[in-house]
């Protein structure tokens, strides 16, 4: 019987980062869930996710407080990309997007397409102070 290795986190601090408080962090979109191995920052640092979308399906990535998961849920937005944290990724592509935590708290990442994110697509991020 062959057995299924767990899913690996993918998340690295690439070297060459400009400053303190700056990385990029990868994450991949697999099975319709977020995975990534850090999920928790300190309210200034500057992170620049790299989002690989490994299914057969578009899906989005979008940072951000209840107000903002509330309203991409009820939004009719057809592509994310010119506001920090929001970026849509096709199936098999790659996108990034830089965001800045500016405060302690607890944050999603969610994807919006239709019935994605009642399917469970969204994980925490903790922030700091």
């Amino acid at each position: 019987m062959r057995r299924i290795a767990p899913l690996l986190f993918l998340a690295v601090l690439l070297p060459g980062c400009s400053g303190a408080g700056e990385e990029t962090v990868e994450v991949a979109l697999e099975h319709s869930r977020f995975v990534l191995e850090r999920a928790r920052f300190e309210a200034g640092d500057t992170v620049t996710f790299v989002i690989r979308n490994t299914d057969p399906i578009d899906h989005e990535f979008i940072l951000g407080d209840d107000s903002v998961q509330q309203h991409h849920e009820r939004g009719t937005e057809k592509s994310h990309g010119d506001v920090p944290g929001e970026v849509t990724v096709p199936a098999g592509e790659e996108r990034s997007t830089t965001f800045t935590f500016t405060r302690a708290g607890t944050l999603t990442i969610g994807c919006h397409l239709p019935g994605h994110y009642d399917y469970g697509m969204r994980t925490a991020v903790r922030v700091t102070a």
